[in-house]
């Protein structure tokens, strides 16, 4: 079966429209006013309104309150939320249950330490994300375009369902998949430009390099 892909941080309909015909699975929608890829809700909405039964839209935030949940969830309508942030097993439980939607929990990883922590919010989400640490003086948990050393999840992901993130490109997704066995992969400034501007092309490639098309 071909390995799923999620396409984040998208902001125009051009960048949309090539995750969409390269056979995107999920498409990604940031709500963070740090990130270079964060979206006005109306812009959210027009975008999730043309993704809408051709990919599964996700909407991402960083340890969000209720009241921007409840705004997003109106704007965009989310097939998902994704909690990028310092979220407790405990806060993503009341995410899921409040508003009745599947939860995708980022697990930021350095050590092996870190991976094994990630089994806490099983319980509670639907799907790990395995991202890379952030760099200390990062104003953003996510986006910053660095792998993780991707033998730690060896022994981890078992009967664990988890998308692989960070730092992952066209050139090295394959090879990430053949080590990690993930089903589902996520990039965001791999198939970009400059941060927060997305390239068609890339995003076309990228997507043929993890189908293995």
């Amino acid at each position: 079966m071909p390995t799923k892909v999620k396409i984040c941080g998208l902001k125009t309909e051009a960048a949309l429209e090539a995750a969409l015909a390269g056979g995107a699975d999920f498409v990604g929608l940031v709500f963070f006013p740090p990130s270079p890829r964060n979206v006005t809700l109306a812009v959210a909405k027009a975008l999730a309104d043309r993704a809408r039964g051709r990919a599964r839209i996700v909407a991402l935030m960083v340890d969000p309150d209720d009241a921007l949940i409840a705004q997003v969830v109106a704007s965009a309508a989310p097939d998902l939320i994704q909690l990028h942030g310092y979220e407790t097993p405990t806060r993503v439980a009341e995410v899921r249950a409040r508003w009745g939607i599947p939860v995708v929990k980022a697990v930021p990883v350095e050590t092996a330490e870190d991976a094994h922590a990630a089994r806490q919010f099983s319980p509670a989400a639907d799907l790990i994300l395995f991202d890379a640490l952030a760099p200390a003086d990062s104003a953003r948990p996510g986006g910053n375009g660095a792998p993780f050393d991707w033998r730690t999840l060896l022994g981890v992901t078992e009967g664990m369902p988890f998308v692989l993130s960070g730092g992952l490109t066209p050139d090295n997704v394959a090879e990430a998949i053949r080590l990690t066995g993930a089903t589902t992969v996520d990039v965001s400034s791999g198939v970009e430009s400059s941060p927060g501007e997305k390239d068609p092309e890339l995003i076309r490639r990228f997507l043929r390099a993890a189908k293995g098309v």
